[in-house]
């Protein structure tokens, strides 16, 4: 691999033989399915003007700005970033902020799977994807965590329960009706075996967010609100611990012990035929890698605060609910590198990559960002529990059920694909004619910050 000696930038002649061809099979099957889905919105670099820069510095320079700015099919998107810093300072409709900071969040969220990736040429598949499992849904957590900031939880609840209802049914669904269309002459066929996996957990996940909503319809008329609110909170503290350690276990599970059954596997014959193949040698350095990738954090923390901040008010300009807006428009823009990259590799018959990111993302949100979101908002003394009110985890119960019996047999076409897409349109139309106001106080409304001298589990 490449010297990390020159941790700026890593030259065209080392490229050509950063990776011996022993190590090439171990690198390639160790990649995810999203690195892999991402990868597919990634163009080669053209670097022999720059090669002819004399100073060997801004050599580096220029080759780390066209492989991390300009090595991306969205790199347009990117002009969306200081025209929404540029409206902020100038105080323009906040509306049009929320509309630029939502639209720059796309391409940040591609290159930091590309980062992930690069650092993980120099720490082995293994931590690579350990940094993937941590950092794929970067942009999630950090709304979330900046939601809870402003004391706006409905935003959280609604933005975490839109990106696993968008993995599971438009992601997923637009991939197989694609892929469908593009092989309709042939039959599709995937492993079984890692969907399973994930379903048994977005389950279990389910299951966590099923109890504390069913705790306020079994009490009976002698349970007080407040008390009804203090178990639902008590024991929504207690599932989030018991879904990060089973997030853990999943980690163990796919890394480690049962990593053939998740890695993104590739014919032989045109592995490096493959025009949206995965580099196999990187092309930047490890502390330039890791310095973009924490300046890229930085930055999506940036807008998601224009985001957070000025969503009520794209709200009341557009005409749209905050539910509708975080539930549908935040997970589509915000997701749409590794969207676009899903479709592509369905396009291409390998349904296995499309399933993974999907799937994986889904689980990811379910177990790692949601539990999360609920520890942080407890060490911030805000009350945030599991009940995702009742409108809102049927249709995640009803989501995760139809996509289970999707892909029940291993095999898909394109009306399964159109099916799913259907589903999500009909939820999506749902949450756009839902206008009934969440009353303050409730589970997906803004919630008090806890007083001083609870108990551990304790709402109060």
């Amino acid at each position: 691999m490449g010297s990390i000696a020159e941790p700026w930038g890593i030259s065209e002649s080392e490229n050509a033989n950063a990776t011996p061809k022993g190590l090439s099979r171990e690198l390639r099957h160790g990649k995810t399915a999203h690195n892999m889905s991402s990868s597919s919105l990634r163009k080669k670099s053209d670097l022999r003007l720059i090669q002819k820069v004399p100073c060997k510095t801004l050599k580096n320079v220029l080759s780390n700005l066209q492989e991390v700015i300009l090595g991306t099919k969205l790199t347009v998107l990117f002009l969306a970033i200081p025209l929404a810093v540029i409206a902020n300072s100038y105080h323009y409709g906040r509306p049009l902020i929320f509309g630029l900071s939502l639209t720059g969040l796309a391409p940040l969220a591609e290159r930091v799977s590309f980062l992930t990736e690069q650092l993980a040429f120099y720490t082995g598949p293994t931590v690579g994807g350990l940094l993937n499992a941590t950092c794929g849904n970067a942009t999630e957590l950090i709304i979330a965590i900046l939601a809870l900031a402003h004391n706006k939880v409905s935003v959280v609840k609604y933005s975490l329960l839109g990106s696993v209802l968008s993995n599971l049914l438009l992601v997923l669904g637009s991939s197989l009706f694609c892929g469908g269309i593009a092989n309709i002459s042939r039959e599709q066929r995937f492993d079984r075996k890692q969907a399973d996996v994930n379903f048994f957990l977005l389950l279990m996940g389910l299951l966590c967010h099923l109890l504390p909503l069913l705790l306020k319809y079994a009490a009976t008329g002698e349970a007080s609100t407040s008390l009804i609110n203090k178990m639902s909170l008590s024991l929504s503290r207690t599932s989030s611990i018991v879904m990060l350690i089973a997030y853990i276990a999943y980690l163990i599970f796919q890394l480690w012990t049962h990593r053939q059954l998740f890695e993104a596997q590739e014919d032989e014959d045109d592995a490096y035929d493959d025009e949206v193949t995965v580099e196999e040698a990187p092309v930047i350095g490890f502390w330039s890698g890791f310095a973009w990738l924490a300046g890229m954090t930085l930055v999506i923390a940036l807008l998601s605060e224009y985001v957070v901040s000025t969503i009520e008010d794209a709200s009341d300009s557009w005409g749209l609910s905050v539910s509708f807006i975080s539930i549908i428009l935040l997970p589509i823009v915000g997701n749409a590198a590794e969207h676009a990259g899903a479709i592509i590799f369905a396009f291409k018959n390998k349904l296995d990559i499309s399933l993974g990111v999907a799937l994986g993302s889904a689980t990811q949100i379910s177990l790692f960002v949601v539990p999360l979101s609920v520890i942080v908002a407890w060490i911030m003394g805000i009350k945030m529990d599991l009940n995702f009110n009742i409108l809102e985890t049927s249709c995640l119960a009803l989501a995760i059920i139809i996509t289970a019996f999707t892909l029940q047999d291993g095999t898909s076409h394109y009306m399964k694909g159109l099916v799913l897409m259907l589903c999500y349109v009909i939820i999506a139309a749902c949450f756009f004619v839902d206008q009934i106001p969440q009353p303050k106080g409730t589970s997906l409304g803004m919630q008090p910050k806890n007083s001083a001298g609870g108990g551990f589990f304790s709402s109060a």
